[in-house]
């Protein structure tokens, strides 16, 4: 992620328990294809658009760190400091859901908002130089 990323939907994925039937299920409402993502003992799933190569969005079983996750389609906004967003969002009447927890390249939380809606928030591990 670059700091163009910071404030922008980076992801999008869905956790819920039964991620492998919402697979097919988007597979077959949607279109999209299926590439399975190892996550150490069992997989999740990218679901990438025709001609997509990175992946559109993501299915995810709910479990290990996305345990507990709400099972909405849930984006992820980039942000520089996880940590300051999540002092602020609390500042501001908001709540931390979950996390933070460890994600693929960096660290995440979910939050909700005064009105009830939920955002995760995504920090990239910073770059080794």
């Amino acid at each position: 992620m670059t700091e163009n990323a910071f404030g922008r939907i980076v992801w999008t994925d869905l956790t819920v328990d039964n991620a492998a039937e919402l697979r097919d299920f988007y597979r077959d409402v949607v279109g999209w294809r299926v590439m399975d993502t190892d996550m150490g003992g069992y997989n999740d799933y990218t679901m990438l658009a025709e001609n997509d190569e990175a992946g559109t969005a993501g299915v995810c079983h709910a479990r290990e760190s996305n345990a507990g996750l709400p099972p909405v389609w849930l984006n992820y906004v980039g942000v520089p400091d996880l940590d300051a967003s999540i002092e602020c969002c609390i500042a501001k009447n908001g709540s931390l859901v979950h996390g933070p927890a460890p994600l693929a390249g960096g660290r995440f939380c979910v939050i909700r908002d005064p009105a009830g809606a939920h955002l995760a928030l995504f920090q990239e591990k910073a770059k080794e130089p």
